[in-house]
Protein backbone atom coordinates (compact mmCIF):
# COMPACT_ATOMS: atom_id res chain seq x y z
CA UNK A 1 0.00 0.00 0.00
CA UNK A 2 1.26 3.33 -0.65
CA UNK A 3 1.37 5.97 1.85
CA UNK A 4 0.40 9.55 0.16
CA UNK A 5 1.26 12.75 2.72
CA UNK A 6 0.95 16.12 0.79
CA UNK A 7 3.63 19.18 1.08
CA UNK A 8 4.94 21.71 -1.31
CA UNK A 9 7.99 22.69 -3.34
CA UNK A 10 8.44 26.54 -3.78
CA UNK A 11 8.84 28.26 -7.22
CA UNK A 12 9.70 32.02 -6.13
CA UNK A 13 6.87 32.86 -3.42
CA UNK A 14 4.70 30.60 -4.42
CA UNK A 15 4.02 26.93 -2.85
CA UNK A 16 3.00 24.65 -5.51
CA UNK A 17 1.33 21.17 -4.10
CA UNK A 18 3.93 18.24 -4.22
CA UNK A 19 2.52 14.63 -3.32
CA UNK A 20 5.00 12.38 -1.08
CA UNK A 21 4.40 8.64 -1.77
CA UNK A 22 5.86 6.33 -0.14
CA UNK A 23 5.94 2.63 -0.52
CA UNK A 24 7.34 -0.14 1.13
CA UNK A 25 7.73 -3.69 -0.35
CA UNK A 26 9.46 -6.65 -0.11
CA UNK A 27 12.76 -6.95 -1.86
CA UNK A 28 16.47 -5.98 -1.79
CA UNK A 29 17.14 -3.56 1.18
CA UNK A 30 17.08 0.11 -0.23
CA UNK A 31 15.80 3.41 0.24
CA UNK A 32 15.18 5.67 -2.93
CA UNK A 33 14.02 8.73 -3.55
CA UNK A 34 13.02 9.40 -7.09
CA UNK A 35 11.20 12.84 -8.56
CA UNK A 36 13.89 15.14 -9.30
CA UNK A 37 15.03 15.75 -5.94
CA UNK A 38 18.42 18.13 -5.17
CA UNK A 39 20.79 17.21 -3.16
CA UNK A 40 19.12 18.45 0.04
CA UNK A 41 16.52 16.38 -0.60
CA UNK A 42 18.62 12.95 -1.53
CA UNK A 43 20.44 13.29 1.69
CA UNK A 44 17.09 13.20 4.04
CA UNK A 45 17.36 9.46 3.91
CA UNK A 46 20.09 9.47 6.64
CA UNK A 47 18.59 12.48 8.38
CA UNK A 48 15.21 10.29 8.34
CA UNK A 49 16.94 6.84 9.72
CA UNK A 50 18.44 8.62 12.04
CA UNK A 51 15.71 10.69 13.25
CA UNK A 52 13.18 7.66 13.39
CA UNK A 53 15.54 5.30 15.42
CA UNK A 54 16.67 8.12 17.68
CA UNK A 55 12.80 8.23 18.13
CA UNK A 56 12.57 4.55 18.63
CA UNK A 57 11.92 3.04 15.87
CA UNK A 58 13.47 1.26 12.72
CA UNK A 59 13.21 1.32 9.29
CA UNK A 60 12.07 -1.94 8.28
CA UNK A 61 14.27 -4.23 6.41
CA UNK A 62 12.39 -3.97 2.90
CA UNK A 63 12.83 -2.06 -0.20
CA UNK A 64 11.70 1.54 0.29
CA UNK A 65 10.75 4.03 -2.00
CA UNK A 66 9.60 7.48 -2.00
CA UNK A 67 8.04 9.32 -5.13
CA UNK A 68 7.98 13.03 -4.95
CA UNK A 69 5.32 14.02 -7.58
CA UNK A 70 5.02 15.57 -9.92
CA UNK A 71 8.51 14.32 -11.00
CA UNK A 72 8.59 17.27 -13.33
CA UNK A 73 9.04 19.70 -11.07
CA UNK A 74 12.55 20.04 -9.09
CA UNK A 75 12.02 19.95 -5.48
CA UNK A 76 14.70 21.61 -3.06
CA UNK A 77 15.45 22.50 0.17
CA UNK A 78 15.32 20.07 3.88
CA UNK A 79 11.82 20.71 4.36
CA UNK A 80 10.94 17.07 2.59
CA UNK A 81 12.70 15.13 5.58
CA UNK A 82 9.23 15.22 8.05
CA UNK A 83 6.59 14.81 5.11
CA UNK A 84 9.06 11.82 3.99
CA UNK A 85 9.27 10.29 7.55
CA UNK A 86 5.57 10.43 8.60
CA UNK A 87 4.86 8.59 5.63
CA UNK A 88 7.15 5.65 6.90
CA UNK A 89 6.09 5.90 10.45
CA UNK A 90 2.35 5.20 8.76
CA UNK A 91 3.11 2.49 6.44
CA UNK A 92 4.73 0.67 9.35
CA UNK A 93 2.09 1.79 11.83
CA UNK A 94 3.84 4.00 14.11
CA UNK A 95 1.28 6.61 13.31
CA UNK A 96 -2.95 5.78 11.90
CA UNK A 97 -2.31 5.95 8.37
CA UNK A 98 -5.31 8.19 7.78
CA UNK A 99 -3.64 10.82 10.23
CA UNK A 100 -2.24 12.81 7.54
CA UNK A 101 -5.32 12.97 5.16
CA UNK A 102 -6.04 16.44 6.08
CA UNK A 103 -2.59 18.48 6.55
CA UNK A 104 -0.18 19.51 4.13
CA UNK A 105 3.49 18.83 6.06
CA UNK A 106 6.89 20.33 6.22
CA UNK A 107 10.15 20.59 8.79
CA UNK A 108 13.72 19.68 9.05
CA UNK A 109 14.79 16.62 11.13
CA UNK A 110 17.68 16.86 13.23
CA UNK A 111 19.27 13.54 14.05
CA UNK A 112 17.70 13.22 17.34
CA UNK A 113 14.56 13.39 16.12
CA UNK A 114 14.14 16.97 16.87
CA UNK A 115 12.24 19.02 14.19
CA UNK A 116 14.12 21.53 13.29
CA UNK A 117 12.85 25.07 11.23
CA UNK A 118 12.43 25.45 7.68
CA UNK A 119 12.10 28.22 5.33
CA UNK A 120 8.62 29.14 3.76
CA UNK A 121 6.37 27.88 6.00
CA UNK A 122 3.95 31.00 5.56
CA UNK A 123 3.22 30.54 1.71
CA UNK A 124 3.16 26.96 2.66
CA UNK A 125 0.28 27.55 4.99
CA UNK A 126 -1.39 29.95 2.84
CA UNK A 127 -1.70 27.59 0.10
CA UNK A 128 -2.49 24.70 2.21
CA UNK A 129 -5.41 26.98 3.77
CA UNK A 130 -6.14 27.62 -0.28
CA UNK A 131 -6.56 23.66 -0.26
CA UNK A 132 -8.64 22.95 2.62
CA UNK A 133 -6.01 21.55 4.62
CA UNK A 134 -4.06 21.97 8.21
CA UNK A 135 -0.50 22.19 8.57
CA UNK A 136 2.53 20.43 10.44
CA UNK A 137 5.06 22.44 10.73
CA UNK A 138 8.26 23.18 13.23
CA UNK A 139 7.38 24.34 16.80
CA UNK A 140 9.52 27.66 15.95
CA UNK A 141 7.63 27.98 12.83
CA UNK A 142 4.36 27.60 14.47
CA UNK A 143 3.63 31.37 15.21
CA UNK A 144 4.53 32.28 11.01
CA UNK A 145 1.72 29.26 10.51
CA UNK A 146 -0.92 30.99 12.54
CA UNK A 147 -1.57 33.81 9.90
CA UNK A 148 -2.61 31.45 7.40
CA UNK A 149 -6.34 32.22 9.37
CA UNK A 150 -7.59 31.19 12.35
CA UNK A 151 -9.77 27.61 10.56
CA UNK A 152 -6.64 26.62 9.74
CA UNK A 153 -5.37 23.23 11.60
CA UNK A 154 -1.85 24.07 12.74
CA UNK A 155 0.26 21.32 14.40
CA UNK A 156 3.64 22.90 15.47
CA UNK A 157 5.29 19.50 17.07
CA UNK A 158 8.72 20.19 18.79
CA UNK A 159 10.11 16.22 17.92
CA UNK A 160 8.48 13.09 16.23
CA UNK A 161 7.77 11.34 19.28
CA UNK A 162 5.29 14.55 20.03
CA UNK A 163 3.28 14.32 17.15
CA UNK A 164 3.03 10.66 16.85
CA UNK A 165 1.84 10.57 20.68
CA UNK A 166 -0.75 13.56 19.65
CA UNK A 167 -1.65 11.46 16.12
CA UNK A 168 -2.00 7.99 19.14
CA UNK A 169 -4.33 11.08 21.19
CA UNK A 170 -1.89 10.64 24.57
CA UNK A 171 -0.59 14.09 24.03
CA UNK A 172 -2.34 17.01 22.73
CA UNK A 173 -0.59 19.72 20.90
CA UNK A 174 -2.01 23.00 21.35
CA UNK A 175 -2.77 25.68 18.43
CA UNK A 176 0.04 28.15 18.18
CA UNK A 177 -0.74 31.36 18.06
CA UNK A 178 -0.16 34.15 15.32
CA UNK A 179 3.51 36.20 16.26
CA UNK A 180 4.13 39.80 15.96
CA UNK A 181 7.97 40.90 16.23
CA UNK A 182 8.44 44.03 18.06
CA UNK A 183 11.51 46.81 16.08
CA UNK A 184 12.95 49.01 18.64
CA UNK A 185 15.21 51.19 16.60
CA UNK A 186 13.61 53.64 15.49
CA UNK A 187 12.98 54.93 11.56
CA UNK A 188 14.68 57.81 9.99
CA UNK A 189 12.72 60.59 10.62
CA UNK A 190 11.45 62.72 7.87
CA UNK A 191 11.71 65.96 9.93
CA UNK A 192 15.20 65.28 10.76
CA UNK A 193 16.24 66.96 6.87
CA UNK A 194 16.81 70.42 6.70
CA UNK A 195 16.06 72.08 3.54
CA UNK A 196 15.35 69.90 0.56
CA UNK A 197 11.85 71.35 0.09
CA UNK A 198 11.09 70.45 -3.40
CA UNK A 199 12.63 66.92 -2.91
CA UNK A 200 10.66 66.37 0.32
CA UNK A 201 7.43 67.30 -0.81
CA UNK A 202 7.85 64.75 -3.68
CA UNK A 203 8.65 62.23 -1.85
CA UNK A 204 5.11 63.33 0.55
CA UNK A 205 3.28 63.21 -2.92
CA UNK A 206 4.46 59.97 -3.80
CA UNK A 207 4.20 58.40 -0.01
CA UNK A 208 0.60 60.18 -0.30
CA UNK A 209 -0.63 58.74 -3.33
CA UNK A 210 1.60 55.59 -3.50
CA UNK A 211 3.55 56.82 -6.83
CA UNK A 212 6.85 55.41 -7.40
CA UNK A 213 9.17 57.87 -7.33
CA UNK A 214 12.74 58.19 -9.39
CA UNK A 215 15.70 60.15 -7.95
CA UNK A 216 18.63 61.23 -10.29
CA UNK A 217 21.23 63.96 -8.76
CA UNK A 218 25.20 63.97 -8.46
CA UNK A 219 26.68 62.22 -5.43
CA UNK A 220 25.98 63.84 -1.77
CA UNK A 221 23.48 65.40 -3.19
CA UNK A 222 20.64 63.76 -0.37
CA UNK A 223 19.33 60.90 -2.94
CA UNK A 224 20.08 58.03 -0.28
CA UNK A 225 19.28 60.29 2.86
CA UNK A 226 15.94 60.88 1.73
CA UNK A 227 14.61 57.64 -0.01
CA UNK A 228 15.76 56.34 3.36
CA UNK A 229 13.38 58.09 5.68
CA UNK A 230 10.76 57.77 2.48
CA UNK A 231 9.20 54.45 4.51
CA UNK A 232 8.57 57.12 7.86
CA UNK A 233 5.70 58.87 5.93
CA UNK A 234 4.19 55.63 4.20
CA UNK A 235 1.26 54.43 6.07
CA UNK A 236 0.86 50.84 8.02
CA UNK A 237 0.79 47.42 6.45
CA UNK A 238 -2.03 46.96 5.13
CA UNK A 239 -3.08 43.00 5.99
CA UNK A 240 -2.68 41.98 2.34
CA UNK A 241 1.13 43.58 2.02
CA UNK A 242 1.97 42.39 5.65
CA UNK A 243 1.11 39.08 4.50
CA UNK A 244 3.36 39.48 0.95
CA UNK A 245 6.24 41.08 2.39
CA UNK A 246 6.21 38.64 4.97
CA UNK A 247 5.97 35.68 2.46
CA UNK A 248 9.23 36.53 0.93
CA UNK A 249 10.73 37.05 3.89
CA UNK A 250 9.53 33.47 4.92
CA UNK A 251 11.21 31.92 1.88
CA UNK A 252 14.46 33.66 2.14
CA UNK A 253 14.74 32.48 5.82
CA UNK A 254 14.35 35.74 7.73
CA UNK A 255 11.58 35.79 10.12
CA UNK A 256 13.02 35.24 13.30
CA UNK A 257 11.09 32.96 15.06
CA UNK A 258 8.17 32.66 13.10
CA UNK A 259 7.54 36.12 13.91
CA UNK A 260 5.78 38.55 11.54
CA UNK A 261 7.07 42.41 11.74
CA UNK A 262 4.94 45.53 10.58
CA UNK A 263 7.70 47.81 10.13
CA UNK A 264 7.70 48.85 5.95
CA UNK A 265 11.01 47.02 4.37
CA UNK A 266 13.43 49.31 3.19
CA UNK A 267 16.83 48.21 1.03
CA UNK A 268 19.89 50.31 0.49
CA UNK A 269 21.67 48.43 -2.47
CA UNK A 270 25.00 50.29 -3.05
CA UNK A 271 24.83 52.18 -6.61
CA UNK A 272 27.55 50.39 -8.27
CA UNK A 273 25.95 46.92 -7.18
CA UNK A 274 25.51 44.24 -10.09
CA UNK A 275 22.31 42.90 -10.74
CA UNK A 276 23.31 39.09 -8.45
CA UNK A 277 24.51 41.65 -5.64
CA UNK A 278 20.58 43.35 -6.16
CA UNK A 279 19.07 39.75 -5.19
CA UNK A 280 21.21 38.90 -2.86
CA UNK A 281 20.53 42.46 -0.62
CA UNK A 282 16.95 41.80 -1.23
CA UNK A 283 17.16 37.94 -0.16
CA UNK A 284 19.45 39.22 2.93
CA UNK A 285 17.09 41.93 4.18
Amino acid sequence: MVQRVATVAFEGIEAKPVDVQVHVLAGQIVFNIVGLPDKAVSEARERVRSALVASGLALPGRRITVNLAPADLPKEGSHFDLPIALGLMAAIGAIPADALGGFVVLGELALDGRITPVAGVLPAAMAANALGLGIICPAACGPEAAWAGEDVAVLAPDNLVQLANHFRGSQVLSRPKPGIRTVDAPLADLRDIKGQESAKRALEIAAAGGHALLMNGPPGSGKSMLASRMPSILPPLTAAELLEVSMIHSVAGELEGGQLTTRRPFRNPHHSASMAALIENLQCN
